[in-house]
């Protein structure tokens, strides 16, 4: 057991090493290869331990070796293999490999080939050492390797300046997160003697519940995961981050990275549990981020916008959950939402890779009878997120509406509404793409078809995951009660005081009362279906350029002018800032150093006259000198 967590942390990091340091002379097939089989076999590695594991299993420590001593505390470079870290291992390494095998052919023309599997293979390594690290300091150098890899992967393009601001974007807002969980991270020190999560889960009942410590604590990793899971208000990076090539999106921005931050809040459930203010704000900024995300998206024109605004708001759903305490929840919505937003993703990389690098819908249309397999795929990614019976999508989102509803009535209602307007933008974004006249190019329609086999085939997989993926936590309305998989997997995770919160979350809907609401939201579901598609196809309504925009399309297409704000308030300040210390470093520092330069350069040139090498006036200065000190010896006495 301990060789193979051993292989699976270092596989993908000895790809990352003979990439980089070799890959340039190898062949693009070797490259390209190489880097997803040093994610696939830990992908098989972690099935197989997932096969000797049940809810039963105790958490494997793995030490490889003592790291440092600090005032007492011994700090273990280590390893820890539970229900949670083994899940997340298996979505990381799953769908990492699906992602790397399609981006053979995504990146197949690209002259950086062998550097984009280079960032990949460290981007997964990162990630693992954030889920299967044994304390917080591991997972802070997992969260800051993925931060990096990031901004290398957004910025891969680097050649053109507006996708290096949108790394530098990221990369800045992420560092926001960063410093508050670091924070968080020394207050759990100070506080507990330890960082690492079974000491720091047994010593959780010293702190006062809801008092200030605790509070403290729980906010600062909250606004760390607020960072990195793109939460209001640090969340503008993620859209912006779509310069990066489309399997970056798909990886870094569906189903790996922005989970992070509702991994580091499943797995503190233990702080979280005793602070319920902070849950409260969890709820908050869940419930503010899905709903702002989900009004950017319903008048964006490019596909990647679209998807990405998605993703920020399925992220809200996420949040949601871990405020109303319904953790299992949470990571089950994680799960069907790395199949189906990274298929969307992937689909929308096949869609843009048939139109030659067209991204805007406004210029595609009718694309199903041109590219039938990524159409096909797309539209059950399109089914799975909007909420079709059964599909992944709507089981995991109806457990997060039954938990809002077990809460308060009135949670359930903005979530219904939230869930419609998913439904709505994700239906124009498939009816703009695939249906009606191709509005684009003569050129572009010439060179029309189907992505190759390594790119079709990973689209087929996470098709077949997002219609299945739901049955791994069987809804709770199938012969009723709680039949619920993996919230029994995940019990060892948590504490008895969280599970016992979150059991009477899930249970505290009557089964009457749970298949209303279930009617509610399928009917909810064809109503928008039948909306949307009588507007772009039967009415063969057309997208405008934001600009044609008025009222509130305007601003959604503007995304409430959110990025002007920022720039102005934040961006042109600092940049003020930079603009009068420049002043007063040339007005004041350059001036005061150059005066203090000429003045030893004057006093230099002035003793060169008296160094003449004339010995008679060398004997006169000393004269006088010795004179001068005499008579003001003799007026002294």
């Amino acid at each position: 057991m301990e060789n193979l967590i051993y292989a699976i942390v270092l596989l993908p990091l000895l790809g990352f090493l003979i990439n980089g340091l070799f890959g340039k002379g190898l062949p693009k097939i070797v490259v390209g290869s190489l880097a997803t089989a040093m994610v696939f076999i830990p992908f098989c590695i972690a099935v197989s331990i997932f096969m000797n594991f049940d809810s039963e299993s105790q958490p494997v420590i793995v030490k490889a070796f003592e790291w440092f001593r600090v005032n007492g505390v011994q700090i273990n470079f280590g390893f820890q293999i539970d229900q949670l870290s083994l899940m997340m291992v298996m979505i990381i390494t799953g769908i990492g490999s699906l992602i790397h095998l399609y981006s053979i052919g995504y990146m197949s023309h690209d002259k950086g080939f062998y550097k984009f599997f280079t960032y990949l293979n460290l981007f997964i390594f990162s990630m693992l050492l954030l889920v299967m690290g044994s304390n917080y300091l591991i997972l802070f150098i997992g969260w800051e390797g993925v931060g990096l890899c990031s901004y290398l992967l957004i910025g891969f393009w680097y050649t053109n300046e507006e996708y290096g601001k949108a790394a530098r974007k990221a990369f800045i807002m992420n560092r926001i997160g960063d410093l508050a969980l670091l924070i968080g991270i020394f207050m759990i020190a100070g506080q507990t003697n330890a960082v690492d999560y079974l000491t720091v889960a047994e010593n959780a009942g010293k702190f006062e519940l809801d008092g200030s410590v605790i509070i403290f604590i729980t906010a600062s990793l909250f606004i760390g995961a607020t960072g990195k899971s793109a939460q209001v208000p640090l969340y503008t990076w993620l859209p912006d981050a779509m310069a990066g090539p489309t399997p970056v999106s798909a990886l870094i921005h569906a189903a790996t990275m922005v989970t992070a931050g509702i991994y580091l809040v499943v797995r503190s459930n233990f702080l979280f549990t005793l602070a319920p203010t902070v849950q409260g704000g969890i709820l908050f900024i869940g419930f503010l981020t899905a709903a702002l995300a989900g009004f950017y998206a319903l008048r964006q024109n490019d596909i990647k916008k679209v998807l990405a605004y998605s993703t920020v708001s399925q992220l809200g759903f996420m949040f949601i959950a871990l405020g109303l305490g319904a953790y299992t929840t949470a990571m089950f919505h994680v799960m069907t939402h790395a199949f189906f937003k990274a298929l969307l993703f992937l689909g929308a990389g096949s869609v843009i890779h048939a139109m030659s690098n067209e991204q805007d819908m406004r210029f595609m249309g009718g694309l199903k009878k041109y590219i039938p397999i990524t159409h096909a795929t797309f539209l059950i990614g399109t089914l799975a997120i909007s909420g079709f019976p059964l599909l992944s999508g709507m089981i995991s989102k109806d457990e997060i509406l039954v938990a809002a509803f077990a809460k308060n009535p009135i949670y359930w209602v903005f979530l219904f509404i939230l869930a419609a307007i998913t439904a709505t933008y994700m239906f124009r974004l498939y009816y703009l793409t695939f249906h009606g006249e191709f509005r684009g190019t003569e050129e572009q329609k010439h060179h029309l078809h189907e992505s190759p086999t390594n790119m079709t085939l990973p689209l087929i997989v996470l098709a077949i995951l997002s219609v299945l993926g739901g049955l791994i936590n069987l809804p709770h309305f199938i012969g009723h009660g709680h039949y619920a998989k993996l919230m029994e997997w995940l019990k060892p995770v948590l504490t008895e005081e969280s599970f016992k919160q979150m059991e009477a979350t899930l249970s505290g809907v009557p089964f009457g009362t749970e298949m209303i609401l279930l009617g509610a939201t399928v009917a909810m579901f064809f109503c928008v279906w039948f909306i949307v598609k009588n507007t772009y196809v039967n009415k063969k309504k057309q997208a405008l350029p934001e600009e044609q925009y008025t009222g509130w399309e305007k601003l959604s297409a503007k995304k409430l002018y959110i990025d002007e704000l920022y720039n102005a308030l934040i961006v042109k300040t600092v940049e003020g800032l930079g603009r009068g210390g420049k002043m007063f470093d040339k007005g004041i520092l350059d001036r005061f150093v150059d005066f203090v330069g000429e003045g030893a350069e004057d006093s230099g040139k002035a003793m060169k006259r008296i160094q003449n090498g004339n010995v008679e006036n060398y004997i006169l200065i000393m004269s006088l000198a010795v004179g001068i000190i005499l008579i003001v010896n003799f007026i002294l006495q």
